[in-house]
């Protein structure tokens, strides 16, 4: 039921267990637990920043009797300290091993199946503590030791009104373990994360129907806005059915796919994997070294990246996933195997072809000489322009470049046909020479720009 919403929630289950350069040593490394973290409730009405619940609101359509199936998973923290002389101690090197503190996670899935009509209905989430202790050698040992967490997973359901039939499901998960330090250190966040549920998500499943909080269809509009979701963000998974939800910490699009180029996970993916890669790839032996004795999980990345063959980090470069052929218009035209070059017609007789990118793809395209009419005014390179960014646009920084004037220096066409015009600022002529000089340039829709005639520039 979970195997394809799995790939995803995985991925939100291990971001930044372990953050490159992938050494306990390294600063970035020693604050961690940042993502799904679920504290027990003494800890965060005492003060504490993080939260001691998570809630899940959905739209789901079916009957009474439509089941559904939930699973809960989360990481416990797992301390691994190593002992020297009966002392702890940050790393210790035993031959050609090295042996390091450092705080695992021990990943947990707890299932349920319910149906509607047995709504509302509460389940435990609690896991048991544990030690073991590892000798090795006569002088130094590991000792691993979990502490108990006592959580519960609170399901309801509303049948809202209207004629749809549609239900507002409720899944809410409260940690009540009892926090014993609270005495002794009411805010030591590293104690209170020991008796947490760490990048807690859930997945729901259900032979009825959910409904998309993100784009929901008109008549469910008025529904989605009465879902109140708290420190989680419920998407659809399952496209064909749209039958699975993953609700996760991680703000995700519906129907989220972990892309086919990558190898492998990276709990670090707020990088590009590409970048991500090339760096690790340039660590030095002593550091792999460490990374690989911090955590399995580092370790499986180091040797990934060690051993990855040119064609498969050249997949990580980029992918087009779709292309229609130049020239060509509709959604009928054919298209192009993916991360293929496209045949120019002109070019066909000699047999050679263009990748999509090159200059030549389309050689009725000229940057330097082109031009596209703006409010009844031809604009093409030299032209100068007062910038009016759209408020669609996803770049924060737009803000600081309304109402400024700039100079075009180029009339773009992308592969989809939508025109850009390249933009140099007027008042930065600094930077405007270095965008010049690497051929990177502001990006401008022709309607988020205003001619500038010369005498107004004059004034």
């Amino acid at each position: 039921m979970f195997e394809r919403a799995h790939k995803v929630a995985d991925a939100v289950l291990y971001e930044g267990y372990v953050l490159y350069p992938y050494r306990a040593s390294a600063k970035k490394n020693r604050a961690r637990w940042q993502w799904g973290v679920v504290v027990p409730r003494a800890y965060h009405e005492a003060g504490g920043s993080d939260a001691w619940d998570m809630q899940t609101e959905v739209l789901v359509e079916g009957r009474d009797d439509a089941s559904l199936q939930l699973q809960v998973r989360f990481l416990q923290v797992q301390a691994r300290v190593v002992e020297q002389g009966g002392q702890p101690v940050a790393e210790v090197e035993i031959g050609d091993e090295i042996l390091v503190t450092w705080d695992e996670g021990v990943a947990h899935e707890i299932d349920a199946e319910v149906r509607l009509a047995d709504l509302p209905t509460e389940i435990p989430l609690a896991v048991p503590g544990g030690r073991e202790v590892e000798g090795i050698t006569d002088d130094v040992r590991v000792i691993r030791e979990r502490w108990p967490v006592t959580a519960r997973l609170l399901l309801s359901a509303e049948v809202l009104p209207g004629p749809y039939g549609v239900r507002k499901l409720q899944a809410r998960i409260e940690n009540v373990t009892p926090w014993e330090d609270l005495s002794r250190a009411p805010l030591d966040r590293d104690l209170a994360v020991r008796r947490a549920l760490v990048a807690t998500h859930t997945l729901i499943a259900t032979d009825g129907k959910f409904v998309s909080l993100l784009d929901p269809p008109e008549w469910a509009a008025p529904y989605s806005a009465m879902c109140e979701n708290t420190h989680t963000w419920p998407v659809l998974v399952e496209e064909e059915d749209g039958d699975v939800v993953l609700s996760s910490p991680i703000i995700l699009y519906d129907y989220p796919e972990i892309a086919p180029e990558s190898p492998g996970e990276l709990c670090d993916s707020l990088e590009i994997d590409e970048i991500l890669t090339l760096r690790t790839m340039t660590l030095t032996d002593a550091e792999k070294r460490e990374a690989r004795a911090t955590d399995p999980r580092a370790k499986a990345i180091i040797d990934r990246s060690d051993a990855m063959p040119a064609e498969v980090l050249d997949r990580l470069h980029g992918a087009i996933r779709y292309l229609r052929s130049a020239g060509s218009s509709g959604s009928d035209a054919p298209e192009p195997p993916p991360n293929q070059p496209l045949t120019l017609a002109s070019s066909a007789a000699d047999g050679k072809t263009v990748p999509w990118w090159d200059p030549g793809m389309d050689a009725s395209v000229s940057p330097e000489t082109d031009r596209v009419w703006v409010g009844g005014v031809s604009v093409g390179k030299g032209s100068k322009v007062r910038l009016r960014p759209g408020s669609q646009r996803a770049d924060a920084q737009d803000m600081f470049l309304a109402d400024r004037s700039g100079t075009v220096e180029a009339v773009l066409f992308s592969v989809d046909g939508d025109t850009y015009l390249a933009v140099t600022l007027e008042d930065d002529p600094e930077a405007a020479e270095v965008q010049r000089w690497h051929g990177r340039y502001l990006y401008f829709s022709p309607d988020e720009v205003e001619p500038v005639m010369e005498d107004e520039d004059e004034s």
